[in-house]
């Protein structure tokens, strides 16, 4: 059975950091490209950083020099640091893991940002 858990989420003040993590159970992961994804209140689910086998990394451009992705294949686990987080942050995250056709999500971690 796969299954993606996502951790790290919580309340933080703008300014503020934190780092996500996505672990994989059930796959080998570092054979996935992995996505971070937040899912604002009142709209659709987005893409924000991506990375695939070779640790190639993407970003969105409102996330670029603030939030790094980054994977452990030895713990298959992605990870998302998040720097100077803007109430505009606030979301739910989940990760994505993507081999061809074959694509599973996480359940999400909520991220808050306000003072």
């Amino acid at each position: 059975q796969v299954q993606l858990v996502e951790s790290g989420g919580g309340l933080v003040e703008p300014g503020g950091s934190l780092r996500l993590s996505c672990t994989a159970s059930g796959i080998t992961f570092g054979a996935y490209v992995v996505g971070w994804y937040r899912q604002s209140p009142g709209k659709e689910r987005e893409l924000l950083a991506g990375i695939g086998i070779d640790h190639k990394t993407n970003y969105v451009d409102s996330v670029k020099g603030r939030f790094t992705i980054s994977r452990d294949n030895a713990n298959n686990t992605v990870f998302l640091q998040m720097n100077n987080l803007k109430p505009e942050d606030t979301g739910v995250f989940y990760c994505k893991a993507q081999l061809i056709n074959l694509e599973y999500w996480g359940q999400g971690t909520q991220v808050t940002v306000s003072s």
